[in-house]
């Protein structure tokens, strides 16, 4: 999960998208506040768990109801699965690492059923949401729902990624470094090798994706960076986002990417993002 998700998304446990969000969505205002009378009485976002569930349990850690910022241009829930190899330095999301079922899926999936009309997909984040094997279930009861299904991956699982890619209607594909700073970030030896093959699953699977780097320069300096991108777009990649790590408390402020390299990765990309 990167260190630039969820920004602005309501936080876990806030109130239900109310009618003048719907309508600013795109429907009229009389229709918003139809499809949220008509929704049944379940309308509250579900709450973590006191007691521990079964252990067949999906690793659900985090629901955040309404997102803008998960999957760029929708209007999205995100659903965060805990679990994950990787020990990435920066991860904000680190009470994500160690897997454990925090919300009960029936009750999630319950909640979702009650925003239909009102959200246009789910996002499953993490973590690692490929850490979870009942995955693949947890994406066919939102298609059967109607929703489009995104989902936020580090490419750690090429083969589970191959199992749900065909299911999926966008990706965003966390790139951590270059190649001489990957293990560096992860934590992990070898770990950009099934990054790579999970970014070649998706150039040819034709899926709609983003690819997006967490960027600090002490991590990357500007030149490699700019280097990193030259070689995503070879490769075929064409949307790209940078997202500027967040300093932590105390810290001084990390220095920007110069408008030099902001303007040549508009140029290089069909769509960029500086966030």
């Amino acid at each position: 999960m990167s260190a630039a998700s969820s920004s602005n998304a309501v936080p876990e446990g806030g109130s239900p998208v109310g009618a003048s969000q719907a309508g600013g969505a795109g429907r009229p205002a009389s229709q918003a506040v139809r499809l949220l009378t008509d929704r049944p009485a379940y309308a509250s976002p579900p709450q973590p768990v006191i007691q521990p569930l079964p252990r067949h349990s999906p690793a659900v850690g985090g629901l955040v109801p309404f997102s803008t910022v998960d999957w760029p241009g929708q209007l999205a829930a995100v659903v965060f699965i805990s679990g994950c190899p990787w020990r990435c330095h920066y991860c904000h999301n680190t009470e994500l690492q160690t897997r454990a079922a925090r919300y009960d899926w029936r009750e999630v999936r319950a909640f979702l059923e009650t925003r239909k009309g009102l959200l246009d997909a789910v996002v499953f984040s993490g973590g690692e949401p490929l850490s979870e094997p009942r995955l693949p279930a947890m994406i066919r009861d939102i298609k059967r729902m109607g929703y489009r299904v995104g989902l936020h991956t580090a490419g750690i699982y090429p083969l589970r990624l191959a199992d749900v890619l065909r299911h999926l209607d966008w990706v965003g594909m966390d790139i951590k470094a270059d190649a001489k700073g990957y293990d560096d970030i992860t934590g992990r030896r070898d770990s950009q090798r099934p990054a790579l093959a999970c970014l070649t699953q998706l150039l040819s699977a034709g899926t709609d994706f983003e690819c997006r780097i967490t960027w600090h320069p002490d991590w990357l300096d500007e030149p490699r960076l700019m280097t990193l991108a030259r070689e995503l777009s070879r490769r075929g990649v064409r949307q790209f986002a940078v997202q500027a790590a967040r300093a932590a408390p105390g810290a001084p402020v990390a220095r920007a990417l110069s408008n030099q390299a902001q303007a040549e990765l508009r140029q290089t990309f069909e769509e960029f993002a500086y966030r």
